[in-house]
């Protein structure tokens, strides 16, 4: 007799409609998302699901034109909130009693940006947009637009409306090119990015270095030492510094695990110490680094030499012979003064007054703030960090590494 594992759904504590947080970056604020003719349309109410996510009050405005492509039912449900498709006596395009933070036009169609460019409204989507770009000019809201329409359609005056729409102001999240379109990126990156937009973080605009994961040190040709760490604090880190409009830098170990796809084109991924060590330093220079989170582990020593080859097992090798390697955060302290570091410190089996010595020691050397761990206080799913600033006060944090990169940023933020 075949049995099939189809077993009852584990009971959980949100309604139907509730959605679970991953953060709380758009709390308190109102998007307005507006729903333009295209097939991208069918993805919307998972774009509002994802807003929602992060908190915030997602009210759809859709065209009729969207509506071949999306439901208004499905809409209303993943927003929890009611679908505008026309205008009425309660003038829904002004919504002065309960202002938007953020009108969102995804996706944008060639004929709506076209449109938005020259002023016109004579559709309850246009005439909401025309208001929208008053609200902008005034600094009461940011409009963004996501370009989706086949490639034979960006053409010189798609072209020149972008650019004439970004010169006013709007902000363009820029499509995902596949198949010869501009396609809706994923809507994780696009609710990210909608974060940083509305941000009103003191780090927003602040060039920030983060580091993570191990720096592996060759043996020879194939082989190398590195350690257990795969630099999941500091993706978590460097997002949490994204989604408050930081303009970040990532630096990440060989073996270190994948970063989401809104972080890909800042990071960088290294091979072994050497290289670790050239992009800290390069990036800093390069980029105008005004702070850098360093958080990987970084190799202590290095063997004194490396075969050029690959050593045979045969060989009866048996002994490295290893010298230290130089510490990169001191060398970032002498040439790059102005940094405001964070340093990390593992350590295992220490009394915590020993570890916050280490930390005072890094502290009185200029360090801005030093994060200090323990292997003890790490249990799975649960990591707890003491967070020493510049006067000597710890502060205690900790949760999952979400939660503890999000401790670690608003500290940032109250301290530097």
């Amino acid at each position: 007799m075949k049995s099939a594992n189809f077993i009852r759904p584990k009971t959980v504590k949100l309604t139907d409609h509730e959605v679970e947080l991953r953060g709380t970056h758009l709390k308190g604020k109102k998007v307005a998302l507006l729903v333009t003719g295209g097939i991208a349309a069918m993805k919307a109410p998972l774009l509002a699901r994802e807003l929602r996510r992060y908190g915030a009050e997602v009210v759809p405005y859709v065209s009729t034109e969207a509506l071949r492509y999306t439901a208004a039912d499905a809409l209303s449900w993943a927003a929890n909130n009611t679908v505008i498709t026309s205008l009425t006596p309660a003038a829904e395009h002004l919504n002065k009693a309960a202002p938007f933070d953020l009108f969102l036009v995804a996706p944008a169609t060639y004929n709506a940006i076209n449109k938005m460019r020259f002023g016109i409204a004579d559709t309850p989507i246009s005439t909401t947009l025309a208001t929208a770009m008053g609200l902008m000019e005034q600094g009461k809201a940011r409009v963004a637009i996501i370009p989706t329409m086949h490639g034979d359609m960006h053409n010189s005056i798609l072209s020149e409306s972008v650019e004439e729409l970004l010169n006013r102001g709007v902000d363009l999240i820029e499509p995902k090119d596949a198949y010869g379109k501009h396609n809706l990126p994923d809507i994780k990156v696009i609710a990210a990015k909608c974060c940083r937009l509305v941000s009103s973080s003191v780090l927003k605009g602040k060039r920030v270095l983060v580091t993570g994961g191990p720096t592996p040190v060759k043996i020879d040709s194939v082989r190398r030492i590195t350690n257990k760490f795969r630099g999941q604090l500091a993706i978590e880190i460097a997002n949490e510094l994204f989604l408050r409009g930081a303009e970040v830098d990532l630096i990440l170990g060989s073996g270190s695990v994948q970063p989401p796809d809104h972080l890909l084109p800042f990071t960088a991924m290294i091979e072994d110490y050497e290289e670790y060590k050239a992009q800290v330093l390069s990036k800093i220079e390069q980029n105008n680094i005004e702070m850098g989170l360093f958080s990987a582990a970084v190799a202590d020593y290095q063997p004194t030499s490396v075969f050029d080859g690959k050593i045979s097992s045969k060989s009866g090798w048996n002994k490295i012979d290893l010298r230290p390697t130089e510490k990169v955060i001191d060398i970032v302290r002498e040439q790059f003064p102005h940094v405001k570091m964070v340093s990390f410190k593992f350590e295992i089996n220490i009394e915590k007054e020993k570890l916050f010595d280490i930390g005072r020691d890094r502290i009185s050397k200029g360090h801005s703030l030093v994060v200090l761990n323990r292997g003890e206080d790490l249990t799975e799913g649960n990591h707890t960090a003491y967070i020493m600033n510049k006067t000597g006060d710890i502060k205690e944090v900790s949760g999952d590494k979400r939660s503890v990169a999000r401790d670690l940023i608003t500290t940032i933020e109250l301290n530097i």
